[in-house]
């Protein structure tokens, strides 16, 4: 217990507020990643429901970058939650030293759980998530829940890090549920004919058809391995992940490369919001 309370006081120092129309940097004290972030609020009727972390900490001696994006829908309440929520519990999971895949894949079950109890609190709304955690430079671990994606950049050869997961793809499993896809003209298909992804933090109208597991990949950060994209679907909406690598890797500064990648979405008409960050793991 001593141990987890020391990692919550450490972890409350590093959760900010509302992530709207924002960008910022920072860099690890052990290891030379960088990191940079920008935040751009979309041209829907509606406030900003991006939410992000962006952090490194200290936690047993291990330095840890941490990293989000979490895109809401039907309001910002789900993603400020997983904001504060998510990354805690998946590093207060002691088994997380050793097998970091079963804790990651707990906490996404075990929070989602949550949201789900807290409503109506937490409102009807709902989110994506993508996160990736970056242990002592060295070792990178991608889990993600909808739409919401991770790319590296290694030799400057795009290698996606998630797993798009949209109504079309997993059509059986929703439909397994009781659910149905629908694919009305000029619109993406839905599920139920409302939600665009087919896995998500919250939603309780739908969750019955719908799924929070998450898929989770790992990877080696060596000489190879350049930097890191994760972004809502803002940006992939308008952008292959090779464009997306190739416009990062034009300049070493990070917080650059974010904006310079949220100004061409923008460029491109994406009109959903547009949250990026750019981890670069070598100075």
């Amino acid at each position: 217990m001593d141990n987890l309370c020391c990692f919550n006081s450490v972890y409350s120092q590093f959760v900010g507020g509302r992530s709207s129309c924002s960008s910022g940097k920072g860099r690890g004290n052990q290891c030379p990643a960088k990191y940079g972030f920008s935040l751009v609020k979309g041209k829907a009727n509606h406030p900003m429901e991006d939410y992000h972390v962006a952090k490194f900490i200290t936690v047993h001696g291990l330095e840890l970058g941490l990293f989000a994006i979490y895109d809401g829908h039907l309001g910002d309440s789900v993603p400020a939650y997983l904001q504060k929520h998510l990354f805690p519990n998946i590093l207060k999971d002691e088994e997380f030293w050793s097998n970091p895949r079963s804790s990651i894949f707990k906490a996404y079950e075990t929070t989602d759980q949550a949201i789900l109890s807290h409503s109506p609190d937490l409102g009807r709304g709902g989110s994506t998530a993508v996160t990736a955690i970056l242990i002592n430079g060295q070792k990178l671990w991608v889990a993600n829940v909808g739409d919401s994606r991770a790319v590296l950049s290694k030799r400057g050869q795009e290698v996606q890090m998630s797993v798009d997961h949209e109504p079309n793809t997993e059509r059986g499993s929703i439909e397994d549920r009781g659910g149905f896809v629908s694919n009305m003209p000029g619109d993406v298909a839905r599920v139920n004919g409302q939600l665009a992804v087919s896995r998500a933090f919250g939603d309780k109208n739908l969750k019955t058809h719908l799924r929070s597991d998450p898929d989770i990949k790992n990877a080696d950060i060596n000489s190879d391995t350049e930097l890191l994209i994760l972004a809502s679907d803002g940006l992939w909406k308008v952008m292959s992940n090779q464009e997306a690598v190739d416009i990062a890797r034009r300049t070493k500064d990070p917080q650059r490369a974010a904006k310079q990648l949220a100004a061409e979405a923008l460029k491109r008409e994406s009109k959903d919001d547009i949250s990026i960050i750019v981890v670069r793991f070598k100075g």
